[in-house]
């Protein structure tokens, strides 16, 4: 895929890029966020109800194989998983549609996004930055909260240890634009539920967890049976905004279910496959368009910008 050609933009992902090194450091050969995280296999199954929504190959067949990366949040690649600055969770779904041929879903633990612009999201990362060294109050970070409240509520927001990656729901904080054969279309936005439910620790236990204790944990459950995540479309009534990541539809909108996703084992090579995946918020197949959501093409920039150098970083 090739970079866009908007200067801005390209300037704007460098910035952000750049940034990300300010807060966590250099680390070559992984992500500038959610840097630490595994890969795992197995294929996703439509429901009969997916077709009404759209004509996506992966939504219309019997069943797609799919590549599932679970991470932690910041750009550190050895941040303990029970540290609070490990959520949110991360979730990036790859669906093979044909040889060369994907589709992706990427998703985290928090439902929504901190700000509806790059350019605000460049602000807030140059305040967590500034604030580093602050000695005085407010702080660089802590006047942009003030400041920005959609910001703080992204902050504020509960964001619990669960006691695994299979126990924790994801969302896809973009909306996506949804067309079926009928060329009928509806915006939505992805939900990623787990069928073993939700499950949190409280923080006494889970400071008593180990660094690892997420990454072992699936590793075990997996090695033990399958793990089922169901994916389900929240569609927008006339009047939801659609391209502000910023701002929750109500709850009783419509949530149509698209079908499972059906796990099975690591990758194999997971490291180094790890560093070769790129996965791309933008959808890039028939049926499914991307909103007008700014944040979309920026994150797709920063995404290939990224894992451009990551591939470099790990060939050298």
């Amino acid at each position: 895929m090739p970079l866009p050609s908007d200067e801005r933009l390209i300037a704007l992902s460098n910035d952000l890029l750049q940034q990300f090194e300010t807060i966590f450091g250099q680390h070559p050969g992984f992500r500038p966020a959610h840097a630490k995280g595994t890969l795992l296999t197995g294929t996703f199954t439509p429901t009969p109800s997916a077709t009404t929504l759209s004509r996506a190959s992966h939504l219309t067949r019997s069943s797609t194989p799919v590549t599932v990366r679970f991470s932690n949040s910041t750009g550190l690649p050895l941040i303990p998983d029970n540290d609070p600055n490990a959520s949110p969770r991360g979730i990036a779904i790859r669906f093979h549609l044909a040889e060369h041929s994907h589709t992706d879903i990427i998703g985290h633990s928090t439902d929504g996004f901190p700000t509806h612009t790059g350019q605000e999201f460049l602000e807030f990362l140059r305040a967590i930055a500034a604030s580093a060294s602050a000695t005085s109050h407010p702080t660089p970070v802590e006047a942009y909260l003030g400041s920005h409240p959609a910001a703080l509520a992204f902050v504020q927001a509960a964001k619990p240890n669960p006691s695994s990656f299979a126990r924790e729901s994801y969302f896809g904080v973009t909306a996506m634009r949804f067309i079926n054969k009928d060329g009928a279309s509806c915006y939505g936005r992805y939900r990623i539920l787990p069928e073993a439910g939700n499950d949190f620790l409280d923080e006494a236990a889970a400071a008593k967890k180990t660094p690892n204790y997420l990454f072992d944990e699936i590793a075990e459950r997996i090695a033990k049976g399958p793990i089922k995540f169901r994916i389900l479309a929240q569609l927008a009534d006339d009047g939801d905004v659609v391209d502000d990541a910023t701002i929750h539809w109500p709850e009783d909108r419509t949530q149509l279910e698209l079908g499972t996703i059906t796990l099975t084992q690591p990758v194999a090579d997971n490291a180094h496959e790890q560093k070769q995946i790129i996965f791309d918020p933008i959808p890039r197949v028939d049926g499914i368009e991307p909103s007008d959501d700014p944040l979309l093409e920026l994150r797709a920039a920063v995404y290939l910008i990224s894992g451009r150098r990551r591939r470099s970083a790990h060939e050298q």
